[in-house]
């Protein structure tokens, strides 16, 4: 999108605007960090050469590492590791959503690592923990070893020294929020290294479940399919409470399901993780959907799980795919084929088998792309879905005379 007047989207203008905008909205310093990076790992479409080879040199390209090996790779890098005690406390977060968190790790100079005792019941979080450590260490050195990691409604990195009330925007915000994602990042290309996991989802098929396989959570397994995956139009979100997403990665574009900093009146209810917010599921399921961006139909297929993480917050997980690159790459018409879909959808009330004909089509892309659960999508009801119920395409509405409010649309990175 072309910013015009350019002049008034100089350097020195933004400068002076920005702070005043996030003066007047509320938004954090960190929040705005935190969209800046998102909006760079979307660019990019998540890679990040330099920091999977950093991982792969300490990890040496092994899958499934043990929390021994994890300790072992700290202790050579001169970091020690002890255990505490910490509980879960109960927390409110900015939309008011009641939440707990809980304080996984900490370090203290020069080299020392507490873990939570609860994490000997949390493997996999164990794992990531040590793995970020790792990262830190490697990429950052002492000078980057933030002091506490915690799992609940805020930031991974829980800073207690700052305030995170205020909407001053420094260099040393950035600089850190950018620090914990390189981090993240070189956790997950530990844990999971692009080639073998690569191999390892070929042959799965790219189920969820491969994660215990790996011996990580779905959390890394599911975001790392967005990174190692060959097709390059993903999408993820992590989301808990009503309407709040702890992290975000929209590499195909995909709109948000609902607004981030705060709630709002009207979100689409059909989206895949609102529905299994609401009426919890064991096991994985997928849903197609087709949604409006801009003024084209595009068809998604998502695979969705829920899962309670070590403070005792539920959660649901959804990994997703834009399948219109994909039709289109298969020499079909995927502008012809989600418009047809959509109108068969309003034609059934909002949802509808899927014709014949397009199962075909779909059928074909799910074989190519090898992804299990987009056949199991296929063999479902396709969904309308919607960015928000002011724009909601079903007829009747779900929001008859809703009115659009704005929102800022931000996520947490992950």
């Amino acid at each position: 999108m072309a910013l015009e007047p350019s002049f008034l989207f100089s350097n020195d203008i933004l400068q002076i605007a920005i702070p005043e905008m996030l003066s007047q909205t509320g938004i954090t310093g960190r929040q705005f960090a935190h969209l800046l990076i998102r909006a760079h790992q979307e660019s990019l479409q998540n890679h990040f050469p330099d920091l999977e080879r950093a991982a792969e040199e300490v990890g040496l390209k092994r899958l499934n590492l043990s929390v021994e090996d994890l300790i072992d790779i700290a202790n050579d890098l001169g970091l020690s590791v002890r255990w505490v005690n910490r509980t879960p406390k109960d927390v409110v977060d900015e939309l008011g959503v009641n939440a707990k968190q809980l304080v996984t790790s900490f370090f203290e100079p020069p080299g020392t690592i507490y873990l939570n005792e609860i994490l000997k019941a949390y493997p996999t979080r164990l794992k990531y923990d040590l793995a970020v450590y790792i990262g830190h260490r490697i990429l950052h050195s002492e000078e980057g070893l933030k002091s506490v990691l915690s799992v609940g409604h805020q930031n991974s990195w829980d800073d207690s020294t700052q305030n995170q009330s205020s909407s001053a925007l420094n260099s040393q915000d950035i600089l850190q929020a950018w620090r914990d994602f390189e981090s993240s990042f070189f956790a997950g290309a530990l844990l999971c290294p692009k080639v073998p996991f690569r191999q390892l989802l070929d042959r799965s098929g790219y189920e969820i479940d491969v994660h215990k396989r790996v011996g990580v959570s779905p959390s890394v397994a599911m975001r790392r399919m967005t990174v190692v995956s060959p097709y390059p139009h993903w999408h993820y979100f992590d989301a808990y409470g009503p309407g709040k997403l702890k992290a975000v990665y929209r590499g195909n574009g995909i709109p948000l399901p609902w607004g981030n900093m705060r709630m709002v009146n009207d979100p689409c209810q059909h989206w895949a993780v609102f529905r299994r917010l609401s009426e919890p599921q064991n096991g994985s399921s997928a849903q197609i959907s087709i949604l409006n961006v801009g003024d084209e139909p595009r068809i998604y297929c998502c695979e969705s799980i829920n899962m309670t993480d070590p403070a005792g917050n539920n959660r649901v997980l959804c990994a997703g795919i834009d399948l219109n690159p994909a039709i289109d790459a298969q020499g079909g018409n995927a502008l012809e084929i989600a418009s047809e879909l959509k109108r068969s959808c309003v034609e059934g009330g909002g949802s509808v088998a899927i014709p014949r004909g397009i199962k075909k089509d779909l059928q074909t892309v799910a074989k190519i792309l090898n992804i299990n659960w987009v056949e199991r999508g296929i063999e479902g009801d396709a969904r309308l879905i919607c960015s928000r119920g002011a724009v909601c395409p079903r007829k009747p509405s779900c929001y008859e005379g809703c009115q659009d409010e704005s929102e800022s649309p931000l996520g947490d990175i992950f």
